[in-house]
């Protein structure tokens, strides 16, 4: 018969040669790296003696702590069981935040989008081409071109923005910015816009403007209309001309007006006997 060794002489195999105090996950991780059944530590009738244990097991904890080691202190269990759980949790952290960090989208880009009056009167098609940063599908930032096409409605106003989602530079770890095109209206020759009313100035000789006269108005858009005037004409003087501003883009088929101010132009020079004769047609006025 084989004699059994006695319990001063068992020696660690290398599957458990793990330095941790806790019995329980001891247990836990022998089972996952041997088939063998983890050894159990109540069987022992003769009381083991923290004295008995190899010095080789101290020097290792030893060097373990001057390495910045995280192996938990022999001599408290509780501890070491709090600190190998930190350990599990730490080691699937960066996995865990990969697949749920939410990216953040950045402020939207504002563009200015220049319109002639007559653009935004009869409204346009207008092409942009953008250039952005793209990730490719190897991870690698590259350079993209696209052409953006903005349906521009009759009627819109300075300060109108049409938002093009997601078509900003792609960044790692964040999602797309937007860009965002603000209207800004071009300043015409002729007409200036006040809401969805236009006003146009319209000089006339002091001769027409005393005698009355027909003045021909020209259209945003193209066209003329004639007017024919025969009141007096003085300097503020002011006309409506219904139906002829911007088109209300709230109000399908729906404009403006288009609000004539008269200026009179008065002559530069009179001669004596040309003073002479307004000085009297204006005494038998009086």
């Amino acid at each position: 018969m084989k004699k059994k060794k006695s319990s001063k002489n068992h020696k660690f195999d290398d599957d458990e040669e793990l330095h941790i105090s806790s019995p329980k996950l001891l247990s836990r991780t022998t089972s996952r790296i041997s088939p063998m059944p983890s050894p159990n530590l109540s069987r022992s009738t003769t009381p083991r003696s923290t004295n008995s244990l190899p010095m080789d097991f101290f020097a290792s904890f030893v060097n373990n702590l001057s390495e910045g080691s995280t192996s938990p202190t022999p001599t408290s269990p509780r501890e070491s069981t709090s600190l190998s759980k930190v350990a599990s949790i730490r080691s699937t952290t960066p996995i865990f935040y990969s697949q749920s960090a939410v990216r953040k989208k950045p402020p939207p880009i504002e563009k200015k989008l220049e319109c002639t009056l007559e653009e935004l009167c009869l409204g346009c098609v207008k092409k942009i081409k953008i250039i952005r940063d793209a990730i490719s599908g190897t991870g690698l930032l590259v350079q993209e071109e696209e052409i953006i096409m903005i349906n521009v409605k009759p009627g819109w106003k300075k300060g109108t923005k049409i938002t093009f989602e997601g078509k900003g530079d792609e960044i790692p770890g964040a999602l797309p910015a937007d860009i965002v095109f603000v209207i800004d209206e071009k300043r015409h020759q002729m007409f200036k816009r006040e809401g969805d009313d236009l006003e146009l100035g319209v000089k006339v000789p002091l001769v027409q403007a005393l005698t009355g006269c027909k003045v021909s108005i020209p259209l945003l858009g193209g066209g003329k209309t004639t007017l024919s005037i025969d009141d007096i004409i003085h300097p503020g003087y002011e006309m409506i001309i219904p139906g002829q501003g911007m088109p209300k883009s709230k109000e399908e088929g729906n404009r403006g007006d288009l609000r004539l101010k008269f200026m009179v132009k008065f002559p530069s020079k009179l001669s004596d006997e040309q003073r002479s004769e307004v000085v009297s047609i204006f005494e038998e006025c009086s």
